[in-house]
């Protein structure tokens, strides 16, 4: 394999491969680190396909393009060169950040997004002109929605059959609908994700390698991202919050019908009524009346400050956002621009693209001191100047957790390190017999908090307000 050579840790692409033909070639100013080059050795040796589970932040991006690369000069050398690219990915702004990143790798990418006028004939024109000879690639770059539409469909059939197709957050496609409109035809492979297990839905992670191919090594960590400084090292500050009485008061009553549940129902995991009373618990603990006067207190003294992210939101339901949502982000919103003068603005599903890219900028140069977001920002978005990111609320889903750390704690310039203050709702003492319900239900949450606390700068520190809850539930072991 020839050395190839990648992006700065920052992150950021400046110079532009030169390939006149749209191929894919590899940067010369690009130097890949050792666990992408292992990486890439590894999918070659699974007869290309197979799934990469690196940590966010780590360069999935830069490594599956470069694997596109060396696809194509072995394809050539062999006499078949590829002839096709598509990558699927779940949001319109990951289209756009692929698309920098594609040209830098030589790639004229088609967007195929959102108004099918605006990308259709241009993609039937250079699929034609690729079968018929006169074009030697075609490069798709598409979101989850439009690959399942007849418009993207129609077209699939007339893609070139040594093509190789790309999944970015490829969790997402374990979904039946999704997976079912993954091309067949396709025979290479390569899907990206650190948390390619689906929460809940072992048949949609089972769907999803069967397509792509298995877990490949090396499996990239936080703890091994850190080490390699492909991510900044962190303080973690997890920060205790209470109940009002009033959400006690609900809190118990939706503590109760969930024993009941249990009793009933058996399996916590195959339960519909417990679900459904899951959900209610998490938007409850999620818009906590005191997260306010939480955020409050840590903002007073951080009114010079920048580059901060507020996460807020239920977090409960992917997809759904609720009026607690809302509400809370227009708490978190009045609170800093009304009470602190803090220079923020919301960016949520209903800000456009042209409006995200704009608050990117602002917010990347300082004009905007911080972005108040309900979950759109958990995965994908590259603004690797966050220095500080505040949790008010997140759901019980392990992979919202990881794409939210692998945002806060992208390199860039000047960025020696990132601050995390997560908000953790305390379950008020209701007696003996939902203690046992609450120790199974925190177990999971406190695992996530634990692994994060451990392999912060400040851990012991971390550690320490965390014990009292291990103690109480007798976690300790975790």
């Amino acid at each position: 394999m020839t050395e190839p050579r990648v992006s700065e840790p920052s992150g950021r692409y400046s110079i532009s491969a030169s390939s006149p033909d749209g191929v894919p070639i590899l940067p010369s100013w690009l130097k890949l680190r050792s666990y992408q080059q292992q990486a890439i050795a590894n999918w070659f040796a699974n007869k290309g396909r197979g799934t990469l589970k690196m940590a966010t932040g780590s360069g999935k991006t830069i490594t599956a393009l470069a694997i596109a690369a060396e696809l194509y000069q072995r394809s050539v050398e062999h006499n078949k060169p590829l002839q096709g690219l598509l990558i699927v990915c779940p949001y319109r702004h990951l289209v756009t950040q692929w698309a920098t990143a594609a040209r830098q790798f030589g790639l004229q990418p088609v967007l195929a997004f959102e108004s099918v006028q605006n990308w259709q004939g241009e993609l039937q024109s250079q699929l034609l002109a690729v079968l018929s000879g006169n074009q030697p690639f075609v490069t798709v770059i598409t979101t989850n929605a439009t690959l399942i539409r007849d418009s993207l469909q129609s077209q699939l059939q007339f893609f070139p059959q040594r093509s190789l197709i790309i999944g970015d957050e490829a969790h997402n496609l374990g979904a039946t609908r999704l997976e079912s409109s993954l091309p067949q035809e396709i025979k290479l492979r390569l899907a990206l994700s650190a948390t390619p297990e689906r929460y809940f839905d072992e048949r949609g992670t089972e769907r999803l390698l069967e397509y792509f191919g298995s877990v490949l090594e090396p499996e990239f960590t936080l703890k091994d991202a850190i080490a390699a400084k492909a991510l900044v090292p962190y303080l973690y500050y997890p920060v205790l919050v209470e109940l009002t009485e009033p959400e006690i008061e609900r809190y118990e009553e939706l503590t109760r019908r969930m024993g009941r549940a249990i009793g009933i129902g058996g399996d916590m995991d195959d339960n519909e009524v417990l679900t459904a009373l899951l959900v209610q618990r998490a938007r409850l603990i999620g818009a906590a009346t005191n997260k306010i006067k939480a955020l409050r207190q840590i903002m007073s003294d951080r009114l010079q400050t920048s580059h901060t992210l507020f996460y807020c939101g239920d977090g409960s339901v992917e997809g759904e956002v609720t009026e607690a949502s809302v509400r809370q982000l227009e708490a978190v919103t009045t609170l800093l621009q009304d009470e602190f003068s803090y220079r923020v603005q919301t960016y949520t599903a209903a800000t456009s693209l042209e409006e995200r890219e704009e608050l990117c900028y602002q917010f990347t140069h300082g004009i905007l001191q911080g972005l108040v977001a309900i979950r759109c920002l958990d995965e994908g978005v590259d603004i690797p100047e966050i220095q500080t990111a505040v949790i008010l609320a997140s759901s019980s889903n392990p992979r919202q957790f990881v794409q939210r750390r692998g945002r806060i704690l992208r390199p860039s310039p000047g960025k020696e390190r990132a601050e995390l203050f997560d908000m953790i709702v305390i379950p008020p003492d209701l007696g003996r017999e939902s203690w046992r319900i609450e120790r199974n239900l925190l177990r999971k949450e406190l695992q996530r908090f634990v692994e994060f606390a451990d392999l912060a700068v400040n851990s012991g520190q971390a550690r320490k307000v965390l014990l009292p809850l291990q103690e109480k539930y007798q976690l300790l072991e975790l």
